[in-house]
């Protein structure tokens, strides 16, 4: 039974998602997976998804990423829309980053082999996240198939640099504007795969934890490593700061959960006979709503005071390339009209309601969730092994997915 107009849903026996090809679908995915594509790297899967959009007349844009001072990189995001005919209306923003992590090794296989068994297709990346970059494209053909059905906006963006030390892409489409007049936002990262609590799909997740990271300078006195007592061990020191903070208490939150910490490199000592007068210590901070940058450094020079070491130290966070860049906390309403239309539309089509959950990481979404206050919701196919060998992405689930967001946007940019 289809339902009624007054709800902004189109009729159920004409939904966007049954212009949605299976078959095709996984081709697309198995297509991009078997380009190698690491962060910075990703010139041809950018062609590829350019090509693609372009043989299907959907206007595709290069959009230029540039950040020459800290990591040197130039490439491009690509970017589509589809105009609506209200400009009163909504718009969505339908966003996906197109790099992986760097290849790790391992693999048993071909790790860029896209093999396809038991309903599981296997690459790197092909969970983080190609399956739901997939998953936007398709949907993003079959609502423009619709023809003028549509009175809000949709925004398609692939971007580069997610898996990258500063989520470049997607931040410069906030610094260019692109997202000045978006008002939801669905991001199809693997959401079941790095939520908080182990669901399964359909699952909703509506927030992130922030993140910092730590640099941190240890200096202490150079001596003959025959006696230690002589020199002051930076090395050592380092070691006592990585312990102290691994063990501090972060502030939590109700619905992300606590903040974490965790140490993550120390590098010092290159003499094999001296006592180690430099260390450098990297530590992860993620973090929750109330933890803000000023917070986070203070409570870190305060574990430091307290272990009166010897050494000199020098605590800071992060250079970025920009003063605002930064991974925040954010949490979208379950009450917003975007996630009670996916939810709607997600019962319809598995006959399942959604479980509701938060991302455990950091990631492009903070940047549309925090920085730009955009209300935005992770939804994206299930799988396993993110970012290690034998990953892989639930091929029914990138279907399901992109049958999904584009039921969702037809109907709320009705």
């Amino acid at each position: 039974m289809s339902q009624s107009d007054d709800e902004g849903v189109t009729d159920a026996t004409d939904q966007p998602s049954d212009r949605i090809d299976p078959e095709a679908t996984i081709e697309l995915l198995q297509k991009l997976v078997r380009i190698r594509s690491p962060f910075f790297e990703e010139a041809a899967m950018a062609r590829a998804v350019y090509d693609w959009l372009a043989d299907r007349d959907l206007e595709p844009e290069y959009h230029a990423v540039s950040e020459p001072e800290i990591t040197g990189f130039d490439g491009n995001n690509v970017v589509a829309r589809l105009e609506g005919t209200d400009p009163d209306a909504p718009t969505l923003l339908l966003n996906g980053h197109m790099d992986t992590v760097r290849i790790v090794d391992g693999w048993d296989e071909d790790p860029l082999s896209g093999r396809i068994e038991d309903g599981r297709l296997y690459g790197q990346g092909a969970c983080d996240m190609k399956g739901g970059l997939v998953s936007l494209l398709v949907a993003f053909e079959a609502l423009a198939e619709l023809d003028g059905d549509l009175a809000g906006d949709i925004v398609l963006t692939a971007v580069v640099g997610e898996e990258g030390p500063f989520g470049l892409g997607t931040y410069q489409l906030l610094r260019d504007g692109i997202t000045d007049d978006v008002d939801g936002a669905i991001v199809a990262e693997p959401g079941p795969a790095i939520a908080r609590h182990g669901l399964e799909n359909p699952a909703l997740l509506l927030g992130a934890r922030g993140g910092f990271r730590y640099e941190i300078t240890v200096r202490g006195n150079a001596a003959h490593a025959s006696h230690p007592e002589d020199g002051t061990n930076a090395v050592v020191d380092a070691a006592r700061i990585a312990t102290a903070l691994d063990e501090m208490a972060c502030d939590s939150h109700p619905a992300l959960g606590s903040g974490s910490i965790c140490p993550l490199e120390i590098r010092g000592g290159d003499d094999p006979l001296s006592v180690p007068d430099r260390c450098t210590l990297a530590v992860n901070r993620h973090i929750v709503p109330g933890e803000s940058a000023e917070v986070v450094l203070e409570q870190a020079l305060d574990v430091v005071d307290d272990l009166n070491l010897e050494s000199s130290v020098e605590v800071e966070l992060r250079e970025t390339p920009y003063e605002n860049l930064r991974f925040g906390p954010y949490v979208t309403d379950e009450d917003h009209p975007l996630v009670r239309m996916l939810s709607d539309q997600s019962e319809r089509l598995t006959g399942v309601e959604p479980s509701i959950d938060y991302f455990s990481s950091i990631g492009d979404f903070n940047h549309l969730g925090h920085t730009a206050e955009i209300p935005t919701v992770i939804v994206g196919p299930d799988g396993d092994n993110v970012h290690s060998t034998g990953e892989y992405v639930e091929t029914d689930d990138v279907v399901m997915v992109a049958r999904l967001v584009a039921d969702t946007a037809a109907a709320w940019l009705s």
